[in-house]
């Protein structure tokens, strides 16, 4: 059998089980077990399946963002962990990007102190939490709103944020795997790609509960970012293919 046959059998078995064992895989093809892990590896790094202890399971997909109030109460110590790290990241008179959500919202509530700091994001409540909290320069990007998420999105956001110089920017994502970050809003993609451009410094922000998924629109491919800043739920499969990629890794503990 052939490496395209094999991994297109795994990816049957997957979708008939929803877990399988790497033990029942090599079994089922007769191939060694290095032969098996090769092709899951591959399969993980185009986002059709993700590695677990012993096995693998399939890439769930994400059809449509939670709104803001469901995010608040989704992994909510992890982003506060996360939060705290990624603020110990930001220097002193730097201008920030932070992407809408309740991840960097988290950063947003461990800025208050920085002196000399402005922040530039697309989401009203991060805006309205450092208006009442902080000394900060803020600059909101505008754009059409996204009522669910409170936060703009479209090209009239993309293109002031074309203006910008940023030092470093925090981009959240509601799925993330090996191939990158993922959407299931296409208004999104514009926004985030705009922020790559525009920032010397990249870093993903998320909780290990948003790795192995997918959605519709690749929002950006993972090289793009120089870091990720996760929690300790983070499979080891990723954390070694990270390390592959030269990205550096931080895991946020409880």
């Amino acid at each position: 059998m052939i490496p395209v046959e094999r991994r297109q059998t795994i990816l049957d078995m997957v979708a008939e089980k929803g877990v399988i064992s790497i033990a029942e895989l090599t079994g089922r093809m007769q191939v060694s077990h290095m032969t098996i892990r090769r092709d899951l590896q591959k399969l993980e790094e185009q986002g059709a399946v993700m590695l677990v202890s012993g096995g693998v399971q399939s890439s769930s997909r994400v059809a449509q963002e939670p709104s803001h109030q469901m995010k608040t109460a989704l992994a909510a110590a992890q982003k506060v962990a996360i939060g705290k790290l990624a603020a110990s990241q930001v220097a002193a008179e730097s201008c920030i990007y932070l992407d809408a959500g309740t991840t960097t919202l988290a950063i947003a509530r461990e800025l208050t102190a920085i002196e000399k700091l402005t922040v530039v994001t697309n989401d009203f409540v991060i805006a309205d939490f450092l208006l009442d909290n902080s000394d900060c320069t803020i600059i909101h990007t505008g754009g059409a709103v996204c009522r669910e998420n409170r936060s703009c999105v479209g090209e009239a956001a993309a293109a002031m944020i074309r203006n910008l110089m940023i030092d470093q920017a925090f981009i959240s994502a509601s799925s993330w795997n090996l191939n990158g970050i993922s959407t299931p809003a296409e208004n999104k993609v514009a926004v985030k790609r705009a922020v790559t451009a525009a920032s010397r410094r990249r870093v993903l922000v998320c909780d290990a509960s948003k790795y192995g998924k997918v959605a519709t629109w690749l929002a950006l491919p993972l090289g793009e970012f120089e870091q990720v800043i996760s929690d300790e739920g983070l499979p080891e499969s990723a954390v070694k293919a990270l390390q592959k990629l030269d990205i550096s890794l931080l895991l946020a503990k409880l």
